[in-house]
């Protein structure tokens, strides 16, 4: 079987050259997945996943706008609307200069599967702009979203495509770009996930991606007898995701010592208590500052800077017990995977999507550690875009608690299902088979049903 991920792989590349991110996202599907075409012949004979690696529908436009003084922009738009096998197209929009074709694919294609995982009836899709929102003001950020959102009107809706937010679009983002809509449609409508509580958003919903990868964690943990208490945890990034990654590892008894930004981390041995996540929230969400200002601030903390070009990211390299990569995809390398086991981490969650590079993900899987892949620890950020979409069609709001008691229920579900398939394909304790093979399975029975469409 591996001479057809070989033979797949490269009509992968030549349709779609110059994506390695894309490339990479497919690999690791497709090798877990010849687990399935082994005994599964008939999914193979309707060429299901080579449906799934096309995206149904690709949208590409300009986005031009113009500034504070004047002046006028042109950006990049996009919209992968990737698998409608099993719901509407969902997925977030990152507003970010590194955002291209490929990188958007690879994150829709994830998203089919970690949509999948959910047990919601969700699709996936992703898009987004190479429009870089960091030191503009309000105005310049509302003008441009309301530029996007005039040519994005066209091909999203309740009932079709329904984003999010991502990297770059949080909820001053989603307000602008759901204003511009409801104005163009006048309508008033579920369209957009991570709304305003005061207008159709979910309580839980930013704090749900981190959460839930806390709780996926804590799910691996318990197959060992252990819990979160009194673990120390790494984690990067400091948007959202590992904001709220922090808050519930403190809930649960672990401890946070790292904290990250595009330019450097800092190292906080004492740990990063609820007092100084406050700061860090405060720093990342109102001021817009950088994360070095956080050891300015607290002498118990050592800023250190980031070469990118580096080898590796001194970041993982701190005695640790759980790992949480939460910044970007990539940022785990082969060098840092090393790193992460030799300084005693046998459990990582990841928060961010394909954080880890083929290679760093092949010396976890040789260790044996508690892997939790993306598409299976970070859904619950998508879980409860779900959730919101429901109390949106029934004009209900659910309480702080009745969301995050089905959050966690999704994300016990979720661990229960990647645990069982593994065990199914003779790969037991292998979350990235179960997580590829479940997520696949839902989307391809539907794909049978549903004929060569």
């Amino acid at each position: 079987m591996s001479g057809y991920v070989e033979d797949l792989m490269a009509q992968v590349k030549g349709k779609h050259p110059s994506e390695p991110e894309f490339h990479q996202a497919v690999h690791e599907v497709a090798e877990s997945l010849s687990l399935v075409f082994e005994r599964h012949s008939e999914y193979r004979a309707a060429k299901i996943l080579e449906r799934i690696i096309e995206p149904e529908r690709t949208i590409m436009f300009r986005v031009p706008w113009v500034d504070d003084q004047g002046e006028v922009h042109v950006n990049l738009g996009y919209r992968i609307e990737m698998n409608s096998a099993i719901g509407p197209y969902k997925g977030g929009l990152r507003f970010h200069p590194s955002v291209t074709l490929g990188i958007l694919k690879f994150l829709a294609f994830e998203q089919v599967f970690k949509n999948s995982l959910t047990t919601l009836p969700m699709g996936g899709g992703k898009g987004g702009s190479d429009f870089d929102p960091k030191g503009k003001s309000d105005l310049k950020i509302m003008r441009f979203c309301q530029a996007f959102m005039s040519e994005l009107f066209r091909h999203i809706g309740p009932n079709t495509d329904v984003p999010a937010g991502d990297i770059g679009v949080g909820g001053r983002e989603i307000g602008y770009l759901f204003g511009q809509y409801k104005k163009l449609r006048n309508e008033f409508t579920g369209v957009l996930t991570g709304k305003g509580i005061n207008w159709g958003g979910s309580l839980i919903r930013p704090e749900a991606t981190g959460y839930g990868a806390v709780y996926f964690a804590s799910e691996m943990l318990a197959t060992r007898g252990e819990s979160l208490q009194g673990k120390t945890c790494l984690v990067s990034g400091s948007g959202n995701v590992a904001q709220y990654t922090i808050e519930k590892i403190n809930q649960l008894g672990g401890k946070a010592v790292t904290a990250s930004d595009s330019n450097g981390f800092i190292y906080d041995e004492e740990g990063i208590n609820d007092e100084k996540l406050a700061f860090l929230k405060e720093l990342k969400n109102v001021r817009r500052d950088r994360i070095k200002e956080y050891a300015a601030q607290y002498k118990s903390a050592v800023y250190e800077a980031v070469d990118p070009h580096a080898a590796g990211n001194p970041l993982w390299d701190h005695p640790a017990d759980c790992a949480f990569p939460s910044a970007t995809q990539n940022e785990v390398n082969e060098k840092d995977a090393a790193n992460l086991l030799r300084n005693g981490v046998y459990v990582v969650a990841e928060g961010a999507n394909m954080p880890t590079t083929y290679e760093g993900v092949q010396v976890f899987l040789n260790e044996k550690i508690l892997y939790g892949p993306g598409k299976a620890a970070n859904a619950g950020g998508v879980a409860v875009s779900g959730l919101e979409m429901a109390q949106n069609s029934m004009r209900l709001p659910w309480t702080r608690e009745e969301v995050d008691a089905r959050l966690q229920l999704i994300m016990k579900s979720i661990h229960a299902t990647c645990l069982l398939t593994a065990e199914r394909f003779s790969t037991p304790g292998n979350y990235v088979n179960g997580a590829n093979i479940a997520g696949f399975l839902k989307v391809a029975d539907a794909m049978m049903d549903q004929g060569v469409v």
